[in-house]
């Protein structure tokens, strides 16, 4: 009896035993894969590293850019195009104007009523269509055929309080936001596609010849007066109501920037300077790169599998596109590095573009203290359940070094912009003031972007100099800026209506 007792004993205790290793062994696991995932996260965060020296470095690589720009066609990875908008909207422009707003993955359509001085815009609507993704891809015909259609369905709605003038044509500003060779104020060749379009046989066609014959097909009668991308329609729109706008800056799906220049600084212009002595130059910034810029292995690998490796790299650590993609394909280097979500790495965490920036955002502004919404998400768009709040506050700091390294080159390059146009000091004695025009989603929406990217351009400029830049959002800019400057390139300006 005694013997079967110690024998029992014996067992137990080595099953304590057996039992407490595995526990002593998971939790040894278990740190060394936080262990693990943290070194994974601290190496990003170091990479992504942003200190003001770093991004002085940036601003002043931009102004060098810009002047190479504007010296010879080609001569840097800055478009700098000249936009041929010469005369930026006065507020005087009267009559009903349409807009066509295709920059991303949605397009819209606008009209405008505008009153002439001290009336400005008397009524304006617009309706939203989404692009199916196979038109993404498709043929330029397939394209423009569907976006004539929606013109149309929408003109067929034109109601009380829009007014066409008898016997004129509709007219149209088309904002176009990928990069255009322009040719004339309302013509322009294609140069290549961004964010996420592939359209071979449009490039080097001209987009607005493309839209006429659809918008012809279908019996739409209306003239395409200016062509123009949607920063210069924002900075239109914001110049529309007030004149101290200098430049404007669209940070959404994808990013871009715009400004005004003395036309007698842009050695490529050959032809006769404009009366205004001013010229809007379309810099196409997203396309800038320098080695100043602080990329990841992240970073490197999301460019060599995009539609565009090589091109667009400051638009690829900045926008909206890219921002939710950089944090999965972290996120995803954890799942198999330090088996962060357990011992298999989640499928949907492997497809490329899974998670949006504006869920990044969402995890990113959760301030619940459980980190609930964090949690939804993982559930809902990764199918990732039970993560410990440990691991959400793991992504929510990811997040946070993802989209303050954005935001802050975001303002390194506006500051770029300031110092090429000579207003990041004090000149003669005076303050210039100095409005810059932004919009776009991620801008609007994410507010720790905005929030980080506007204290950084204060800190760059200094206190004394930031009194005198503000930034102001420039709301529908792209729409509103295009049917603005429709209005003042019309075929009918000067003419009275009877």
């Amino acid at each position: 009896m005694g013997k079967v007792a110690v024998g029992a004993a014996v067992v137990c205790a080595a099953a304590v035993c057996a039992a407490a290793a595995l526990v002593v062994r998971h939790r040894m696991q278990s740190s060394g894969r936080w262990a693990r995932a943290m070194a994974i996260l601290r190496e990003v965060e170091e990479k992504c590293g942003t200190p003001i020296s770093k991004l002085r470095q940036v601003a002043d690589a931009m102004t060098v850019e810009m002047h190479a720009g504007l010296a010879s066609e080609g001569g840097s990875k800055l478009k700098m195009l000249i936009s041929y908008v010469d005369n930026l909207p006065t507020g005087d422009e009267k009559g009903l104007f349409y807009a066509l707003d295709l920059g991303g993955t949605n397009f819209r359509v606008l009209r405008v009523q505008l009153g002439g001085k001290d009336k400005s815009v008397v009524n304006q609507e617009f309706d939203e269509v989404s692009i199916p993704p196979h038109l993404m891809t498709g043929t330029s015909e397939e394209l423009f055929d569907f976006i004539a259609t929606a013109l149309a369905k929408f003109v067929a709605t034109e109601g009380e309080g829009f007014h066409p003038a008898p016997g004129r044509q509709r007219e149209l500003g088309f904002t176009f936001s990928f990069p255009v060779r322009q040719l004339s104020i309302s013509s322009g060749t294609l140069i290549k596609w961004t964010k996420g379009f592939n359209i071979e046989d449009a490039v080097g066609q001209d987009v607005v010849g493309e839209l006429t014959k659809s918008m012809e097909k279908i019996g739409l009668d209306m003239r395409v007066a200016a062509l123009v991308n949607d920063t210069i329609g924002t900075l239109a729109g914001g110049r529309y109501h007030n004149q101290d706008v200098a430049a404007a800056v669209i940070l959404g799906t994808g990013t871009n920037a715009a400004y005004v220049e003395r036309a007698h600084a842009i050695p490529k212009w050959h032809g006769l300077l404009p009366k205004s002595g001013e010229m809007v130059i379309n810099m196409e910034w997203g396309n800038f790169r320098s080695s100043h810029l602080p990329l990841t292995e992240y970073d490197q690998a999301l460019d060599v599998e995009s539609l565009n490796p090589g091109e667009q790299i400051f638009e690829k650590v900045i926008s909206g596109m890219y921002l939710g993609e950089i944090v999965r394909r972290v996120l995803s280097r954890m799942a198999e590095e330090a088996d962060f979500f357990g011992d298999t790495v989640p499928p949907k965490l492997q497809i490329p573009f899974i998670l949006r920036t504006p869920d990044m955002s969402a995890m990113h502004h959760d301030t619940s203290p459980d980190l609930r919404v964090v949690g939804g998400k993982l559930k809902d768009i990764l199918g990732i359940s039970n993560t410990s709040l440990k691991m959400r506050k793991m992504i929510v700091e990811l997040c946070d070094i993802v989209a303050t390294r954005g935001a802050r080159l975001s303002a390194a390059g506006i500051f770029g912009i300031l110092k090429k146009l000579g207003r990041d000091m004090v000149r003669y004695g005076e303050k210039q003031k100095s409005v810059i025009a932004l919009d776009g989603g991620l801008y609007e929406h994410y507010t720790k972007f905005s929030t980080c990217m506007e204290s950084t351009l204060k800190e760059l400029l200094g206190e004394e100099i930031a009194e005198s830049i503000v930034i102001e959002h420039s709301n529908d800019g792209s729409g509103i800026g295009a049917a603005l400057l429709a209005a003042s390139h019309s075929q009918y300006v000067g003419v009275e209506e009877s």
